[in-house]
């Protein structure tokens, strides 16, 4: 693994080898984070706080692309050494709040163009949502919630970015991409069934007719689940919009319940997104899954990587 960085006037720096390293990847949010140590000397011709970007690559593949968050140099009897924290690109979306603008139809080119493109992030190829009539942006929120409302919600599509650093528009990768069966080095293996956060109802009222609509899950409140939520339109709503609205408030907080942890002793085992099935003599939750999350790392155990695994239709 290598780590580089950029200062502001757009020079190139090569770190030292690191002796520690974690990079996070996930399926939009949380954000992808790293956090890098190696030895550090004065005098290097560049400071650590005069960096704005890393990336990061391993066996000559780009594994890593961020901005720097916080830096620090460490001085011991050992000497020097420098720890780098930060998060993928979409910390810039994250950060930056968004102009309140109303568009009489928005397209892909126009969120693209106001809330994408002027922090210098690109998007990968693929990408083709359809238009959206009308579309509000309010004041506050943030250029990350422009796009993942015009993506998610009305696109279908769950926005994330890629070891590139760019915005990826388009859907899960298909097909099985892992087996994770007795021949690989598994560590560890946990499964979680988390029922809170988990809703058994919403409610979904449009402000002018006053009208309800609700959406209930059949399943979960068939196990005794008893949550409800109560959703105001902001606008003038029809009954699909409104049970699509519940519909996918119920199916998000459903995403959060199965989740599979597995530790396996290499390094990039499998990238958010990606279909993996798990086939182990004497576990009975055997099955496929999709990657929800990937942490990867080397440290004094050597290289690893943590796979949180969660049902292959769940929703970001």
């Amino acid at each position: 693994m290598r780590g580089y960085v950029t200062d502001a006037a757009g020079r190139q720096w090569l770190l030292p080898q690191p002796t520690a390293w974690r990079m996070e990847y996930t399926a939009g949010i949380p954000c992808d984070s790293f956090w890098m140590r190696c030895p550090w000397e004065a005098g290097s011709g560049t400071r650590p706080g005069d960096w704005p970007r890393f990336w990061a690559e391993h066996e000559g593949e780009r594994v890593f692309t961020g901005v720097v968050d916080e830096c620090q140099v460490e001085q011991s009897g050992g000497g020097s050494v420098l720890e780098l924290s930060g998060r993928g690109m979409a910390a810039l979306l994250l950060d930056n709040e968004a102009l309140g603008e109303d568009y009489g139809a928005a397209t892909m080119e126009d969120i693209l163009r106001d809330h994408v493109r002027p922090y210098g992030i690109q998007t990968a190829a693929g990408a083709n949502l359809p238009p959206v009539s009308p579309f509000s942006v309010a004041t506050g929120s943030s250029e990350w919630s422009v796009v993942y409302d015009f993506a998610r919600y009305y696109g279908g599509v769950a926005p994330r970015f890629d070891r590139e650093g760019r915005l990826v528009l388009t859907g899960w990768p298909k097909g099985e991409t892992r087996l994770i069966g007795n021949g690989t080095a598994v560590t560890e293996l946990v499964y979680r069934d988390r029922r809170y956060g988990v809703l058994s109802q919403v409610l979904v009222r449009d402000r002018y007719s006053g009208q309800v609509e609700t959406v209930t899950d059949g399943e979960f409140s068939a196990q005794g689940g008893m949550a409800r939520r109560v959703m105001t339109m902001p606008g003038r709503s029809n009954f699909q919009t409104m049970r699509y609205t519940g519909r996918f408030q119920l199916e998000r907080a459903k995403g959060e319940r199965i989740r599979l942890e597995v530790e396996i002793g290499e390094a990039f085992s499998a990238w958010p997104g990606e279909l993996v099935r798990v086939q182990r003599s004497g576990w009975d939750r055997n099955g496929l899954y999709r990657v929800a999350q990937s942490t990867v790392g080397m440290d004094g155990r050597g290289y690893w990587t943590r796979l949180e695994l969660a049902p292959p239709d769940f929703v970001v």
